[in-house]
């Protein structure tokens, strides 16, 4: 079983509407000192994170069109465009869901691409709230997401009914082969759940429990 630096899978999380400056940094402090690969923020907390996050090697990660998914594509683009220009390095975006149940597909990608040509080179990673969709429709938003290039598709916001599930990882993975990150997001808060989310095709954790999660694999002694 090959093992891995579970640190080095998370965006370490805090998007809640009331965390104030004080808990911006000490999630840059955490992610710095336990190595984890992003800090996801609100984008009014960019500037804060990249002065906090300057020499680190922790990325800014930051949410469009959240979380909802319902803006306008312009208004998402914009979004993201803004928020590489303050200091993100990675947008994660949601998906139009409606626009999936509307079955208006040509919109979906349109959607999906203003965005990701907002980007301009920056990791684009497209949230698909998989508990609102079905597996036909998971299905059908990774094929769209796959032939646009896409850096990631991602699970969940955490903001909904429900968050990432094995199953779903497996299935993204199956669609949008090797060659785009598969991220599970939305209740994973402990390492067995990590590290079966890795194991199943997961190539990120997004979580708010990353220090659980890191915590857990040192108290188990376990190998993974």
């Amino acid at each position: 079983m090959p093992s891995y630096d579970i640190a080095r899978f998370i965006d370490h999380t805090a998007l809640t509407a009331e965390k104030t400056e004080q808990d911006i940094l000490k999630l840059c402090d955490e992610a710095v000192e336990h190595n984890f690969f992003s800090v996801c923020i609100n984008s009014g907390y960019i500037p804060l994170a990249k002065q906090k996050l300057q020499n680190t090697n922790v990325k800014i990660c930051t949410v469009v069109g959240f979380p909802l998914g319902a803006n306008l594509p312009c208004v998402k683009a914009f979004e993201a465009k803004e928020a590489i220009k303050a200091g993100a390095e990675e947008i994660d975006m949601v998906i139009n869901v409606g626009l999936i149940k509307s079955n208006q597909w040509d919109s979906v990608k349109a959607d999906v691409q203003a965005v990701l040509i907002a980007c301009e080179g920056a990791l684009l990673k497209v949230i698909l709230e998989t508990c609102l969709l079905t597996k036909e429709e998971i299905t059908r938003a990774c094929e769209i997401c796959r032939t646009l290039g896409v850096g990631f598709v991602k699970t969940s916001t955490g903001f909904n009914t429900g968050g990432a599930t094995v199953e779903d990882i497996i299935l993204m993975r199956q669609v949008v082969g090797d060659n785009i990150g598969v991220k599970a997001s939305g209740g994973v808060r402990d390492t067995e759940t990590a590290m079966a989310m890795i194991k199943n095709g997961a190539t990120r954790i997004g979580s708010s429990s990353g220090i659980a999660i890191i915590n857990g694999l040192a108290d188990n002694n376990a190998t993974y």
